[in-house]
């Protein structure tokens, strides 16, 4: 099986996005027909053309990790160890867990290993849009693209991760305002899904609206846009400890409980600070904790070698930097990114000061797509969205350069065809298609 779907990811070059079928359904959702054709304009890498193929044991494999890792972010042990590194802020736990967790892998020759965990992963909504509007072309994948995933049935699962975080803060009856927040929200490249968002809530009787924190304020024991009430706050910030100062009405309704922050400063600390591979990928430290050996030994095999970046340790990091990949430990989106072969003695000597953590490098695999008639081979970043550790949707994001970006022409979200017998690696999530076995 694995052959085949190294077949398919080589050879496999047609074009199985239908953008008409997409843009119809994205524009009867905005009402909206200018909608989908600017999408197209102002972010043509943003949607790859072409799917990616992957097999249903690297499928269950990620699975299988993503319930271990959630696993042991419940012991005290852990709890205590990557606290202890967190501002104050993150040791406030309201309760809400946190929605559209993001698990990336890399597809390495032993498998897939764990990149990096996000929380406030974008991506998901455009991409449950982006699987209903595949068909065939390769003839090994007709099975995979005549089993569209129900759009309805996942919004409806995307919905329903709120409804839960609501009630995990101890709130009853509806949610009535959701904001989805983040810096000049109408400037953000994924600005077009909050769009798509704001329409989901609605659709599920949800006022919501789109905001920048400066514009919220906190008073009267809640949580205001102008004059509308917030219960509920879709967190896109990157300002993940609300420390800015646009963020401070939000911070003080958020520590006053008066409102439901998700994803929210504990559920980042717990997950999305790379300084917890250090942990998640030391096995001795992990067995102390009475963590079981399967989960140990899985682990072992899916992390990649973590280590803290300090000045103690800078001469045998630098020494050894071709086989590293280096990242701020509070960093996201590959910014500030380097593999160690690209890295300048000038960067090396502000990285040893900076909160890094260095990574075994696992280099990606590679999708081979067609370009203007030209074959060209992408690397490959597959992401797992996940709410309370379960899978709801994989995407992958094709890309070329060192970290994945959204200006590779050809490249961007794409697609996941899994194997047929995948049916169980999301655990009761979607599955988001399959594909048989080549002949």
């Amino acid at each position: 099986m694995h052959n085949d779907i190294e077949h398919l990811n080589a050879d496999c070059t047609c074009v199985t996005l239908d953008r008409d079928a997409l843009c119809r359904a994205i524009e009867k959702v905005v009402a909206d027909p200018d909608f989908c054709r600017d999408l197209a304009v102002t972010r043509p890498q943003l949607l790859s053309a072409q799917p990616l193929f992957l097999a249903a044991a690297h499928a269950e494999r990620m699975q299988q990790t993503i319930r271990a890792i959630e696993a042991i972010a419940c012991l005290p042990a852990y709890q205590s160890a990557v606290l202890a590194y967190a501002p104050e802020i993150a040791l406030y736990r309201p309760g809400p867990i946190g929605v559209f967790m993001g698990y990336d892998f890399h597809l390495g020759a032993a498998g897939p290993k764990l990149i990096e965990i996000n929380t406030n992963a974008g991506g998901a909504l455009i991409n449950a849009y982006v699987l209903q509007a595949q068909r065939a072309c390769c003839s090994d994948m007709v099975r995979a693209a005549s089993l569209p995933i129900d759009l309805d049935v996942l919004c409806a699962d995307f919905a329903a991760s709120f409804e839960a975080e609501w009630q995990r803060q101890g709130r009853v009856g509806p949610i009535q305002t959701v904001a989805i927040v983040d810096h000049a929200p109408r400037e953000q490249f994924l600005y077009p899904e909050f769009v798509l968002f704001q329409r989901l809530f609605e659709n599920h009787g949800i006022a919501a609206i789109i905001a920048a924190p400066a514009e919220l304020s906190h008073r009267g024991g809640n949580l205001w846009h102008g004059e509308q009430r917030i219960d509920v706050v879709y967190n896109r910030l990157t300002d993940f400890y609300l420390e800015q100062p646009e963020s401070r009405a939000l911070r003080s309704a958020y520590l006053a409980g008066e409102v439901v922050v998700t994803p929210n400063p504990w559920v980042h600390a717990l997950y999305a600070n790379k300084r917890n591979l250090v942990q998640l990928s030391d096995g001795d430290l992990l067995r102390t904790w009475g963590v079981a050996e399967d989960q140990v030994r899985l682990l072992h095999e899916v992390i990649p070698h973590t280590v803290a970046v300090t000045p103690g340790r800078a001469a045998e990091l630098w020494s050894r930097r071709d086989k590293l990949f280096f990242k701020p430990s509070s960093g996201y989106g590959g910014k500030a990114a380097y593999r160690g072969d690209k890295i300048t003695r000038g960067v090396w000597a502000d990285i040893v000061d900076a909160g890094y953590v260095a990574q075994e490098l696992v280099p990606p695999s590679t999708r081979t797509i067609a370009i203007d008639g030209k074959l060209e081979r992408l690397k490959v970043d597959v992401r797992n969205y996940t709410y309370d550790g379960k899978v709801q949707l994989i995407a992958a994001r094709l890309y070329q350069g060192q970290t994945t970006n959204f200006r590779t022409p050809g490249g961007g979200f794409a697609p996941v065809f899994v194997g047929t017998s995948a049916a169980a690696a999301t655990d009761g999530g979607i599955s988001c298609g399959s594909f048989p076995r080549s002949q």
